[in-house]
C-alpha cells in the first residue's frame, strides 16, 4: 500500500512539473500575446487603400470602361458586402477605443485614442455614403449583440461630427509609434480629422445647409490641410506583401481590362491637361489618347484605346485618399455659396487645379496654360459646375468619392446610361443580412426605400 501511495505521489508531482515546465518553455518573452493600441491602428490603416482601389468605384464615376467583361460595369442589381470593414479595421479601432490598458510606451494614450476616432469616423463615413443607413451604435459589440440596429445616416453624420471634434480637442504633444501613414505626426492627424469634417459638412449642402455651413466653418477654424504635404496617402511598396491593387490586377494577372472612358479623355485631351499622361497610356495603335465609351460592348480592341496608365498600376504606386486639392475645391464652392467671406472662389479654384497637377505629376508645369483655356477658366455664373467638373477630374482613381460628389451636385452632367442603365444612387446591402439580421435589415430598407433594397434608392443627403 505504501508503494502504491509513493508511485501515485511521484506520478502527480512529475506530471504537474511537466505541465508547468511546458508552459514556461512555450512562452516567448519577446512575442506579445496581445496587440498594442498602435499595432491595431496600423492594421486598420492597411485597409485604407481598399476604400479607393475598386473597379466598381471607377465604374460608378465612369473613369474606366471595361474591355473584357463589360457586363460587370453595366450596373447590375447586386448586393455588395460591408462585412469586411466591420470584421477588419472597425473591429481593430473599436478594440483600441474600448481598451482600459493602452500603453503609454507607444505614445500618449490620448493621441492613440484620437487617431482611432479619426480613422473609425473615416471608415464609417465611407460606408454610410455608399449604403445609407448602416449598423453603427449597436455594431462591434461581439457576443453582446449579433443583430445590431441600423442607425439613420443623419444620426451617424451628427455623431461623427462629435467624434471628430473630440479627437481634435483631446490631442496632446507627443507622437505615436507604428503609424504607417503620418509617422506619428499628430499635427497632421489633427488636420486630417478636421478636413474629413470639412468634406462631411459639404456633403450636406443640399439637405441641411445650415448644419453644413456651420460645421464647414468650424472645421476651417480648427485647421485643415494647407498643402499637398498633408495629404492622406497610402504608399505601397515594391513588394508582393504590400503592392498596389491595380498592379496585382494588371501586371501580376496579365489583364488589360480597363481603358480610360471617352468622357474622361474628352474632358482632358482638348485642353492638354498634363494629368492625362499619368492617368492613362496612349493607344498602342495610334499613339494618341483615345477613350472608350463607357458600357461599349462591341468592337473593343485594347490596341485602339488608352488603357490604365502605367504609373497608376506601378507596384509601389500611392493611393490618394484625402487631399489638399479637395480642400481648395471645397473652399471655392463654399465661397460661391456665400458660406465664407475669406478668399475668392476663382482663386481657390485655380489653386485647387494647381495642387491637383502637382500631386499627380510632381510638377506645376502646364498649370498656366491649362488655366488659360476657356473651357477651364473659372466662370462665377456657373461656379458649382466648373468646380465639380474639375474636382471629378482630380478624384480619378477614387471613384467612390467622385460618385458621392456627383450624386450631391449632379456634375459632371454627361455620364452615360449604357443600355438604359442609369448610374446607381447607392450600393445594395449584403445578401446575408436577410438571414443574419432580418428584422433590423427589413426595418432599415422599409424606412429608407419603401421596402426595396434597390441600388436606385436615395441616401439621406441625396433626397
Amino acid at each position: 500500500m505504501k508503494k502504491t501511495y509513493i508511485i501515485l505521489f511521484l506520478s502527480t508531482f512529475i506530471l504537474g512539473s511537466c505541465s508547468d515546465f511546458d508552459e514556461d518553455i512555450n512562452i516567448n518573452p519577446n512575442l506579445p500575446n496581445q496587440a498594442s493600441g498602435t499595432q491595431l491602428i496600423a492594421n486598420a490603416q492597411l485597409y485604407l487603400p481598399g476604400l479607393a482601389s475598386s473597379p466598381k468605384g471607377e465604374f460608378m464615376a465612369q473613369y474606366l470602361a471595361e474591355t473584357q467583361y463589360v457586363g460587370t460595369s453595366l450596373y447590375p442589381q447586386e448586393s455588395t458586402s460591408f462585412y469586411g470593414y466591420y470584421q477588419g479595421p472597425l473591429e481593430n479601432l473599436q478594440t483600441v477605443l474600448d481598451s482600459d490598458d493602452l500603453s503609454g510606451s507607444d505614445g500618449p494614450v490620448a493621441n492613440q485614442v484620437a487617431v482611432a476616432k479619426i480613422l473609425r469616423a473615416y471608415f464609417y463615413w465611407n460606408l454610410t455614403d455608399r449604403w445609407g443607413d448602416i449598423p453603427y451604435s449597436d455594431a462591434l459589440m461581439g457576443s453582446e449583440n449579433f443583430t445590431p440596429k441600423y442607425d439613420t445616416q443623419e444620426f451617424i453624420y451628427n455623431d461623427l461630427f462629435s467624434e471628430l471634434k473630440e479627437a481634435n480637442d483631446m490631442m496632446v504633444s507627443g507622437s505615436i509609434n507604428n503609424d504607417i501613414v503620418y509617422d506619428g505626426d499628430m499635427s497632421k492627424w489633427k488636420k486630417l480629422g478636421n478636413t474629413i469634417r470639412l468634406f462631411m459638412a459639404l456633403r450636406l449642402s443640399e439637405v441641411d445647409e445650415d448644419t453644413a455651413r456651420d460645421e464647414f466653418n468650424a472645421a476651417l477654424d480648427a485647421g485643415v490641410f494647407t498643402s499637398n504635404a498633408d495629404n492622406l496617402v497610402f504608399q505601397h511598396l515594391a513588394d508582393a506583401n504590400n503592392q498596389n491593387y491595380w498592379y496585382s490586377q494588371v501586371v501580376a494577372s496579365n489583364r488589360e481590362w480597363w481603358a480610360l472612358t471617352e468622357n474622361l479623355v474628352e474632358e482632358m485631351k482638348p485642353v492638354n491637361d498634363p494629368r492625362l499622361e499619368v492617368y492613362g497610356d496612349p493607344a498602342r495603335a495610334t499613339g494618341e489618347y483615345v477613350g472608350l465609351r463607357f458600357g461599349e460592348e462591341e468592337n473593343i480592341g485594347t490596341e485602339d484605346y488608352s488603357l490604365l496608365g502605367s504609373q497608376i498600376f506601378a507596384q509601389d504606386a500611392p493611393v490618394y485618399l484625402v487631399t489638399y486639392a479637395q480642400v481648395l475645391f471645397a473652399k471655392a464652392e463654399a465661397a460661391s455659396r456665400n458660406w465664407t467671406t475669406e478668399g475668392d472662389a476663382g482663386t481657390f479654384y485655380e489653386e485647387a487645379i494647381e495642387a491637383s497637377i502637382e500631386q499627380w505629376t510632381g510638377s506645376s508645369d502646364g498649370v498656366g496654360d491649362l488655366l488659360d483655356q476657356p473651357e477651364i477658366a473659372f466662370d462665377p455664373d456657373n461656379a458649382i459646375e466648373k468646380i465639380s467638373n474639375q474636382r471629378w477630374v482630380h478624384l480619378y482613381m477614387f471613384g467612390y468619392e467622385a460618385w458621392s460628389e456627383w450624386r450631391r451636385t449632379g456634375f459632371p452632367n454627361d455620364l452615360v446610361e449604357p443600355n438604359g442603365a442609369a448610374v446607381p444612387n447607392r450600393l445594395s446591402y449584403p445578401d446575408n443580412e436577410v438571414f443574419n439580421n432580418e428584422a433590423n435589415y427589413e426595418e432599415a430598407v422599409q424606412r429608407q426605400f419603401g421596402g426595396e433594397d434597390s441600388i436606385y434608392g436615395n441616401v439621406w443627403w441625396d433626397e
